[in-house]
Formats: structure tokens, sequence, C-alpha cells
């Protein structure tokens, strides 16, 4: 089996190649391909290669698929015993891409 795990926004995604994934919105157009040069890990052919912090000329290819908006979540605001309350909603901004290419 043959994955990666590579960074975006701040966050860490284990990938294998045809996987379709959602990360935070990247500002790019649909149907454009973007690559992914921090790679942490890469396992190819039973070889397993680990960066220091990043692997050496490892790149991840990913193309995108759609911009989306992720589930809302409430937020709500209360103090006790003086009538307060808010509630607030939020929607993240999403990214789905689809990785085409791994390659060191």
């Amino acid at each position: 089996m043959e994955y990666a795990v590579i960074k975006t926004g701040g966050k860490q995604y284990k990938v294998v190649k045809g996987s379709v994934i959602e990360v935070d919105k990247i500002s790019s157009e649909i149907g454009k391909e973007i690559v992914f040069n921090d790679v942490f890990l890469l396992v190819s052919d039973g070889r397993v290669e680990i960066g220091r912090p990043t692997v050496k000329d490892a790149k991840v290819k990913a193309k995108v698929l759609s911009h989306i908006k992720g589930d809302k979540i409430r937020v709500a605001k209360f103090k006790a015993k003086s009538k307060y309350r808010r509630v607030m909603g939020f929607r993240q901004s999403l990214s789905r891409l689809q990785i085409t290419e791994m390659n060191a």
C-alpha cells in the first residue's frame, strides 16, 4: 500500500493515491492541480521514508474538485443570573481534493 502524510492548513492528513479529502479552503480554482511539498512520511513499495522534518524532494499532487461548506455548529454564550444568552452558528469553508500523484 502506498500512502503519505502531508500538511496543509496547519493540519496533517494521511493520503492515498485516488482518495478524496476535505481540507481547509485553498484559494485555487476548481479543476486546477496543486502541489504539496510538506510531506512528512512517504511509504511506497514496502519502503518507508520519514522526513526530518520533511521528506526531501517528495511531492503530492492533488486536483481541486469543489469548494464546499462544512456542517453547521452552534456556539452559545451564557451567563447565569443575568438573563444573558447568545447563540450563533458557524460553517467552515472547505475544499474537496482528489489525490492524483505521489512521488519522491
